[in-house]
C-alpha cells in the first residue's frame, strides 16, 4: 500500500512537472529572396510573395501590394504601413488574407470600385485613388494610372476606371506597378521607369509577346515579370526575357520564381 502511494505521488509530480506539449506554428509559405534596388534613401527591398503581390521595404516604410494568398506567405515581414490593391478580383482583393495580417496601421491605396467592396472595418484607413490622382504621403509618392482590356470592351474582365496600375516615388526611383493590364497607351507612354512590374497571364491580361512589346516601348531600367500564372498554367517569361533583350540589352529582365509552392 505504501508502495502504491509512493509511485502515484511520484506519477503526479512527473505530470506537473511534464512540459505542455504545444502545436508547432505552421510553417511560412516558400518564397523568392529579395532584391535591393539603391535609392537616394537607402536601398528599396523587393520581396516577391506571390502572383500579383509583391512587398516593398524602403525608408523605414513597409509596403505590401495586393496582398493574397494566405497571411503564411508574409511571415517574417514587417507590418505594413502602406497596402496598395490595384482591382476587385480575388487574386488582388483578398479580405481573408488581409484578416490574417497585422493591418490595423495601414493606409489602404484603393480605386473606388475596391473601397466598395473592402469590408466596413477598414473604411476609416482608405484613401481613395482614381486613374490620374496622386498622392505624397509618408515620404513617397504613389500616382494611380489605368489598367484595362483591349479592345476596351463592357464585358471585358478589366474595364476602363475600375482599377488601377501605380507608380510610386522611392527616393527618386520609378516604380511601375501594372495591375492587370494589356499593353494599352497609357503604360507605352510611361516615361523615366527605373523599375516595373509586369503582368502577362492569357486569358487575363496580356500574352508574353504584348508585354515583351509594351516594355520595348517604355524602356524601364528593370523589369520584373509577374501575374504570370493563367488558364494553361504558367507564361514562358524566359521567352519574355529573350524577346526584350534581343531588342534592348539595357534593360534588365529579372526573372524571379512567383510561384515557388507550386514547384
Amino acid at each position: 500500500m505504501k508502495f502504491t502511494l509512493l509511485l502515484t505521488a511520484a506519477l503526479a509530480t512527473f505530470t506537473l512537472q511534464a512540459p505542455a506539449q504545444t502545436t508547432p506554428a505552421a510553417a511560412p509559405a516558400p518564397r523568392a529572396a529579395p532584391d535591393q534596388i539603391p535609392t537616394s534613401k537607402g536601398p528599396l527591398t523587393v520581396q516577391p510573395i506571390t502572383h500579383g503581390s509583391v512587398v516593398f521595404a524602403w525608408n523605414g516604410k513597409t509596403i505590401y501590394v495586393d496582398p493574397y494568398g494566405g497571411a503564411a506567405g508574409y511571415t517574417g515581414l514587417a507590418a505594413p504601413d502602406v497596402i496598395l490593391i490595384t482591382d476587385i478580383h480575388g487574386d488582388h482583393l483578398d479580405p481573408q488574407t488581409l484578416a490574417g495580417l497585422p493591418v490595423g496601421k495601414a493606409l489602404m491605396l484603393v480605386p473606388p470600385a475596391v473601397a466598395e467592396k473592402l469590408p466596413a472595418e477598414y473604411k476609416a484607413q482608405v484613401r481613395i485613388l482614381r486613374n490620374g490622382q496622386r498622392l505624397d504621403t509618408l515620404g513617397l509618392s504613389v500616382s494611380a494610372i489605368p489598367m484595362y482590356n483591349l479592345p476596351e470592351a463592357a464585358d471585358a474582365p478589366h474595364t476602363k476606371g475600375r482599377g488601377n496600375g501605380y507608380v510610386l516615388n522611392l527616393g527618386g526611383k520609378n516604380v511601375y506597378l501594372s495591375g492587370d493590364t494589356e499593353d494599352i497607351p497609357e503604360m507605352r507612354a510611361l516615361k523615366s521607369i527605373d523599375v516595373a512590374f509586369v503582368c502577362m497571364n492569357l486569358p487575363y491580361t496580356m500574352d508574353v509577346d504584348q508585354a515583351a512589346q509594351g516594355v520595348l516601348a517604355f524602356k524601364p531600367g528593370i523589369v520584373y515579370p509577374y501575374h504570370y500564372r493563367g488558364q494553361n498554367g504558367l507564361s514562358d517569361v524566359a521567352s519574355f526575357k529573350k524577346q526584350v533583350n534581343a531588342a534592348n540589352k539595357k534593360i534588365d529582365v529579372r526573372l524571379r520564381n512567383w510561384y515557388p509552392a507550386a514547384q
